[in-house]
């Protein structure tokens, strides 16, 4: 891979990070209840999450998943019932003195942090239909595949990293002035929200028909 489609893949990773999303949810929801501090372990969840997906590609799995109107379907739906379960969650979450809890948060819900980061990226074909989009573009079949595949992933988890800790530090930032009842609900509502349509969009994506 040469550093001129590097750059490229740089570009197209950074975009597809920003651009708001069920990680980027999920991000802000555990910024927003957690802190930022552990607020990483559902970032650690999300990346993982990635990176299964970027590995079924490279082995061969996403196009099944991809070509396979049954898996791909199974795999969507799963997607969008587990944000609405976020959803209903969120929206449901009682107003609390979010910094105490922070501080004596349980250390066994780290591993929750994780695995719901890790299904939230899981569940989501769209980082398939991505992957299996971008490999082609970006690998050269003339050159050794393990190399360029892991400067992908590498990249890839640097980019998703950053950009969802922002959004993570970013939420966490925001208890600061969440002092009263009302503003904790019109905030864990707004965040509801969000999942829920991160749940529709989900249910809207369609796998690509040869033509």
């Amino acid at each position: 891979m040469t550093w001129q489609v590097w750059l490229a893949f740089l570009g197209a990773a950074i975009a597809i990070s920003i651009v708001p999303g069920p990680g980027a949810v999920q991000s802000m929801a555990t910024g927003m209840s957690e802190g930022l501090r552990r607020g990483w372990y559902s970032v650690l969840g999300l990346q993982i999450g990635l990176m299964l997906q970027l590995v079924l590609v490279a082995a061969g799995v996403g196009a099944v998943v991809a070509g396979s109107a049954v898996a791909f379907t199974i795999v969507r739906w799963l997607g969008v019932a587990y944000l609405a379960y976020l959803a209903i969650r969120q929206w449901r979450t009682a107003p609390r003195d979010l910094r105490d809890e922070m501080e004596a948060a349980a250390p066994g819900s780290r591993r929750g942090l994780l695995l719901r980061g890790f299904l939230v990226n899981a569940t989501n074909p769209k980082g398939l239909v991505f992957f299996l989009a971008a490999l082609p573009q970006f690998v050269d079949p003339g050159m050794p595949l393990l190399p360029q595949y892991l400067t992908i992933g590498m990249t890839m988890l640097a980019v998703d990293i950053v950009v969802m800790g922002i959004y993570t530090g970013l939420a966490g930032r925001m208890v600061g002035w969440l002092h009263n009842a009302r503003q904790q609900t019109l905030l864990n509502r707004a965040i509801s929200t969000m999942f829920a349509l991160a749940a529709v969009v989900l249910s809207l994506v369609r796998r690509a028909t040869p033509a």
